[in-house]
């Protein structure tokens, strides 16, 4: 038997170094293994760590499959391939923007390249219209984000396309342009957010807002001329109930008035005839009884009534002859309802 290989103890360094000189290109392997090792142990360093950013959340896939989530903070994995981890914004608030596009934007579905095409939209009484909106949204399920749907932003900005589209198709221009505004939000808001549901995406639907809405450039003047006559008509409209409710209730309030005075005078004149009939009856009753006594009480009570009114009057007997020198002058004077009549 031949005898057993002797190697050197590499306990030693020195004996090391001896038996390593030895092999065949010795130094130059020895660079080339030390600089792949070093290049291995570092790459595997440098891919084991990485950083999840405080709006953000670290989706963990190892082989490929749903291993867990991670936190904000920095974070480990296993290198060289085995552990993949996508980061997702799931406490920040993403948009998609339609027929128009922010400067500086870095969420590649906020923005569409077609945006002429996708603003273009038809209403209901078939009359085109020029429809700038955005969509608000959040990731409420990383794991239903991205593992139930391929493309899951894409698929998004078709969902709202259509939704808005069928929304917009269902009312007049004039909604569209003016009134309805606020019921086209809320009910493209209400599809969109039960299409998200349906189809499970993990997305939470928060807000769809219209933005710029205006009729196609080369009909613009146009329809801008007939919403200037449509505001115009309604001012004059306006204006007149205005005053019509000026007018009429007041000439209703003067006609309840003479009304209520002429209520209050016929109720006056009632009252005093039955009054009087009152009076004449008790009267009648009491001449009934005493017709000498009660006609001499009315003659005195009418004379007591009348007289007070005549002033000063002086009664002349029919034989007086001098007349002036009876007359007390001065007495008349003091008397202020004294008076000689006047002569014409």
């Amino acid at each position: 038997m031949p005898p057993a290989p002797q190697y050197p103890d590499f306990r030693q360094f020195s004996d090391f170094q001896k038996w390593f000189s030895k092999i065949p290109n010795g130094p130059g392997l020895s660079l080339a293994v030390l600089g792949g090792l070093a290049f291995l142990l570092f790459s595997a360093v440098s891919g084991s760590v990485y950083t999840v950013g405080p709006e953000s959340i670290g989706v963990v896939q190892r082989f490929g499959r749903y291993v867990g989530t991670a936190n904000p903070g920095l974070r480990f994995k296993l290198p060289l391939g085995i552990d993949r981890v996508t980061i997702l914004p799931v406490k920040r608030q993403l948009k998609m923007e339609f027929g128009f596009g922010s400067p500086g934007i870095t969420n590649p579905d906020q923005a569409s390249n077609e945006q002429e095409r996708e603003s273009d939209m038809v209403t209901g009484d078939l009359n085109a219209a020029h429809v700038e909106w955005v969509a608000q949204y959040e990731i409420s399920d990383p794991e239903k984000y991205l593992f139930n749907l391929r493309e899951p932003g894409p698929t998004m900005r078709d969902l709202a396309e259509s939704v808005m589209r069928e929304v917009v198709g269902d009312r007049t221009v004039d909604e569209v342009l003016t009134i309805g505004r606020q019921g086209i939000e809320n009910d493209a808001m209400t599809n969109l957010t039960a299409l998200v549901q349906e189809l499970e995406m993990g997305l939470r639907v928060q807000q769809v807002q219209l933005k710029n809405v205006h009729p196609p450039t080369f009909v613009q003047k146009s329809f801008e001329e007939v919403n200037r006559a449509q505001q115009e008509r309604e001012q004059m409209i306006n204006q007149a109930n205005g005053e019509y409710n000026k007018v009429v209730p007041r000439a209703s309030g003067e006609a309840q008035m003479r009304v209520s005075s002429a209520e209050g005078y016929a109720l006056k004149r009632v009252n005093e005839a039955e009054g009087d009939v009152a009076r004449f009856r008790s009267l009648l009753e009491q001449y009934e009884k005493a017709p000498e006594i009660t006609r001499q009480r009315l003659y005195l009570e009418t004379l007591a009534e009348v007289i007070p009114q005549l002033g000063g009057k002086i009664i002349l007997d029919e034989g007086a002859r001098q007349f002036l020198p009876l007359m007390n002058l001065r007495q008349l004077d003091a008397t202020p309802e004294t008076s000689l009549p006047k002569k014409k």
